[in-house]
């Protein structure tokens, strides 16, 4: 029992640690932040601590493996698993521009495999262990978004009139931080009339209809795609 709460700890520290460094990249505004770092850090040392102490119960009274497993390295299982969990994660992320998704669902789809290692291992308090800490992070940290998490997913993309107006309309919103710009071009018109092309995301707190209303009170905005 001792160790059990001293791998619950190192799991604990490590997903502490994970965190840190996600916030330090989502105040950078990264791709990967909070949540992919305490999953990924969590899921890491739970599988280190698979890999030294969940497959001591094949060791006879003398240190010796069991007949019929005697030269076999039990790790390597662990390894192989953790190599081929990382292709159904490459799986589940895609680029989109300047955008990248999926990020925390591969990290989870990682930690779920340390889950059931450890499960299989006979470590039923640690992978329990896991499994709360990891539902709790994804619950907490889109009630409590940082960074990138603030926005959400669906990109927006819109043309509109390089009017003096909508440069005021735009230019409030992404200082009030309801907009996080991924792409913005200028394009010049023949005429003198101008428009900008661009793409950005909105705040997760921001419903879709309290976006399309907003759109739609900036009358130089010519067309919108939700």
């Amino acid at each position: 029992m001792d160790l059990t709460i001293e791998c619950i700890l190192r799991i604990l520290l490590a997903c502490f640690l994970g965190a840190a460094v996600g916030y330090e990249r989502a105040r950078r505004m990264k791709e990967a932040g909070v949540r992919t770092h305490c999953i990924i850090a969590a899921a890491s040392a739970l599988l280190m601590i698979i890999s030294k102490y969940g497959f001591t119960d094949l060791l006879g009274a003398d240190g010796e493996m069991f007949a019929g497993t005697r030269g076999a390295d039990s790790a390597r299982i662990a390894a192989q698993i953790v190599s081929g969990v990382s292709f159904l994660g490459i799986g589940v992320i895609f680029r989109n521009g300047n955008t990248v998704r999926g990020l925390t669902t591969a990290a989870g789809i990682w930690a779920t495999s340390a889950v059931g290692m450890a499960i299989g291992a006979g470590m039923y308090v640690i992978g329990i262990t896991l499994v709360t800490l990891v539902v709790c992070v994804q619950l907490i940290f889109h009630h409590f978004s940082i960074g990138n998490d603030v926005y959400a997913e669906n990109d927006i993309k819109l043309t509109a009139v390089a009017t003096p107006e909508f440069k005021s309309w735009y230019l409030d919103n992404v200082d009030q931080k309801n907009f996080q710009t991924l792409t913005l071009t200028l394009n010049r018109g023949e005429s003198g009339r101008d428009t900008y092309s661009i793409t950005f995301r909105v705040r997760s707190n921001i419903t879709g209809r309290e976006l399309i209303k907003k759109l739609e009170d900036m009358p130089d905005i010519i067309s919108y795609t939700v």
